[in-house]
């Protein structure tokens, strides 16, 4: 073949790719596009991977090294997947090359052979009555009962490592004595095995259903708004078997790592094991085995967090958004990117519909379906007989509050438990308590990084800055004047766990938060506990609020309900409303009647009155009257352009130049808003800035910042600033 130049592109901040000449007697052709090669690079040899081969280059001859070696035998990434890598790299103004080694398991970023998909079984070949064992070779003769007894007397290697424990130098004694044979078995295609639920489902879970399935092998995005236990997930079960059922295949994304082994064993427990999950929580060896499975199409269904949408899944049937509502699925640094909105993109390039669950959907998406740009399907009632629970706002002003909470909340969680009924408990902060403060000189424990407190953390005698993980011991005198006098302020999980306990002492309490759950099979066992137990009082953030399954709960206690009431962002309200009907969802999810009780300083606020009067149906039409006259996204578009530096002037300077352009060359078809400080100005040392642009038209805001990132990008400025670009910004923080 005559083309003889490689385009090729590297997991570092460059803004374009690179071409070398092909390596010696190599013969160029499309099976190498989407492979890794190894090449020169500066005054070392780094791994790129090709994006494309061409017959000549606009490189001068002299300047054009070549290539090592391409390591890869086919393709890591097919062209059509490289496409939508260059639409994310595109529309979220990132550097080409790490958008598309963020697809890559880490260790094939690396010079690493990939791993192989066979798997060690061990198989019984003499009978095992003929066998004859010494009297002291006990492991040998459970092992050999354990084989003869499995089908076709053979088992994984696995198995009986999870049975028996370390094996590998027993095995190898027998098969010395030529009684086991260990040989690997080749991957093959899992199999769906589908149980039914024994659950009839209802008219509108069977509608919703039926109206997917009617876009199958098509684009279209539906929403699917289900209350909380409307039975969402029976939908997303049903609809995976259908599909499934037609040799395509799923993928499934869910906002938090917790919440995958959950869901990924009911699917399992309805579909057989034809499931692999894929999410930053697992080793690198785990996650290349459930890459290299999705990619070849020999698991079914995929589900994972939000990295996952990078990830290349074989004949891609429907896409799945658990709890689309979530900022989880935006990421907050680096590729600044929306999972969610990237899954609508790869469920266009994929020709298959695409679902986005939510009992709180988001304004944007809602506005979305309002426009008919989305089907909008609706679940308004609960699966079985289960009912929503009753809402009622408590008034804490001017009542006695122990330990943060009021007498009527304390009396209903004594009512409850007498019941043999479990409480779950909310407050957004963990730790014992926010601040640490001395009585004499007003001194508080501030993070000498960062314009926050450190939180005080009372088990392991330890201040701590959530933001930049600054820590130190608590001290026993006031750091400014020496006085004995320190006392925490305000209550964290922690501080809340003590006290309930110190209440009802004969009680089982489970407190998740961060600080609990330290490793990810803790979870699992605190919620089989949970599940197992009668009586018992929960005490938690977010992580009990998203998706869990506590059909004994019957009361919700909800501490710190104003955060968002006052917020300047402007998304405030619409996160507060939701985390408030998420959490108050996990209330009389079966047969009993639940009670949710949140307590409020401004309990005739109107956007809680609505919230919990009226509903989220009702609060979000009106949140999107304000944004639409206060000219807010959905209404308009934004991207954030922010910079810090160690000192704050460096990083204004800087976004005020970038503002200066924006203004002389977009006047009047681009706001820009700032520089301005950041909401919290020093984090881990340095100062930040931020610049905000803002249009009606989304392609001239991106064809603004293509402009202006070139133009950055010249300056001498950004030696000594370290910026970014977010695109459709979550927050400003």
């Amino acid at each position: 073949m005559s083309a003889k130049f490689l385009h090729i592109v590297f997991n570092r901040p460059l803004n374009r790719a690179f071409d070398y000449a092909a390596p010696e007697n190599h013969s160029l052709c499309a099976d190498i596009i989407g492979a890794r090669v190894l090449v020169p690079f500066g005054n070392t040899n780094a791994i790129g991977l090709i994006m494309g081969y061409a017959k000549q280059s606009d490189v001068a001859p002299d300047k054009i090294r070549p290539a090592i070696d391409i390591l890869d035998p086919s393709p890591l990434l097919e062209q059509d997947h490289l496409d939508f890598l260059r639409w994310a790299a595109d529309y979220y103004h990132h550097p080409l090359g790490e958008v598309v080694f963020a697809a890559l398991p880490r260790r094939l970023r690396k010079h690493h052979k990939m791993l192989s998909l066979n798997t060690p079984h061990c198989r019984l070949i003499q009978p095992s009555s003929e066998i004859a064992m010494q009297r002291n070779a006990s492991r040998q003769q459970a092992i050999v009962q354990a084989l003869a007894a499995a089908e076709h007397q053979t088992l994984p290697l696995k198995t009986l490592q999870d049975q028996f424990g370390p094996v590998t130098a027993v095995l190898k004694r027998l098969e010395a004595k030529k009684i086991v044979d260990i040989h690997d078995t080749p991957p093959s295609s899992s199999e769906m095995h589908w149980r039914e639920s024994g659950h009839q489902l209802n008219a509108e879970q069977t509608a919703a259903i039926d109206a997917i399935k009617g876009k199958f092998n098509q684009f279209q995005v539906f929403l699917l708004d289900g209350v909380t236990g409307s039975g969402k997930t029976e939908v997303y079960m049903q609809l995976t078997k259908s599909v499934l059922s037609e040799g395509k295949n799923v993928l499934l994304l869910v906002p938090e790592i917790a919440l995958t082994p959950q869901l990924a064993q009911g699917f399992r427990e309805r579909l057989g094991d034809c499931i692999t999950i894929l999410h930053s929580g697992l080793s690198d060896a785990e996650r290349e085995i459930s890459w290299r499975r999705a990619k070849l199409g020999l698991s079914r269904l995929i589900i994972g967090t939000r990295s996952l949408i990078f990830s290349p899944v074989a004949k891609l049937g429907l896409v799945i958004v658990d709890e689309e509502h979530d900022p989880s699925f935006k990421q907050h640094d680096g590729l600044r990117y929306s999972a969610r909105d990237l899954a609508v993109i790869r469920a266009q390039r994929a020709h298959c519909p695409i679902l986005l669950g939510s009992a709180t959907p988001s304004l944007e998406t809602l506005h979305n379906a309002a426009r008919n740009r989305y089907q909008h399907l609706r679940l308004t009632r609960r699966a079985g007989l289960a009912q929503p629970p009753a809402m009622r706002v408590l008034d804490i002003n001017d009542q006695p509050l122990q330990s943060g909470m009021a007498s009527a909340l304390l009396q209903g969680i004594q009512q409850t438990l007498a019941k043999h009924q479990q409480v779950l408990i909310f407050i957004n902060r963990r730790g014992y308590a926010p601040v640490l403060t001395c009585h004499h000189c007003h001194w508080v424990s501030a993070c000498h990084q960062c314009d926050a407190h450190q939180t005080v953390h009372r088990a392991a005698n330890q201040l701590r800055c959530h933001h930049c993980g600054a820590q130190r011991h608590i001290p026993m005198t006031c750091p400014e004047c020496g006085s004995p006098e320190l006392h925490p302020l305000g209550q964290g999980t922690e501080r809340i766990e003590d006290f309930l306990q110190a209440q009802f002492p004969d009680t089982p309490l489970f407190r998740i938060d961060r600080d609990t759950v330290t490793h990810k099979n803790r979870l699992h066992e605190l919620l089989q506990r949970i599940h197992q137990s009668d009586a018992a009082i929960l005490v938690g953030t977010q992580m009990l609020a998203k998706g869990h399954h506590f059909p004994k709960v019957t009361l919700v206690g909800i501490l710190n309900a104003d955060a968002g009431l006052f917020s300047t962002d402007f998304r405030a309200a619409e996160r507060m409303a939701q985390l408030l009907l998420q959490i108050a969802g996990r209330a009389g999810r079966d047969k009993h009647p639940g009670q949710v009780m949140i307590q409020s300083r401004y309990p005739d606020h109107p956007l809680l009155r609505n919230l919990v009067e009226q509903g989220y149906a009702d609060f979000a039409q009106a949140a999107l009257a304000e944004r639409q006259e206060a000219g807010y996204p959905p209404f308009s578009y934004q991207i954030l352009i922010r910079a810090d530096a160690k000192k704050a002037e460096q990083a204004e300077a800087f976004l005020d130049i970038a503002a200066t352009w924006i203004k002389q060359h977009h006047h009047g078809v681009i706001d820009c808003w700032g520089p301005v400080p950041a909401p919290m100005a020093r984090r881990v040392g340095r100062y930040r800035s931020h610049l905000l642009m803002q249009a009606k038209q989304r392609t001239l805001l991106h064809e603004a910042m293509r402009r202006v990132h070139l133009y950055l990008q010249s300056t001498r400025a950004k030696k000594t600033v370290r910026w970014s670009i977010d695109v459709d910004p979550y927050d400003a923080y």
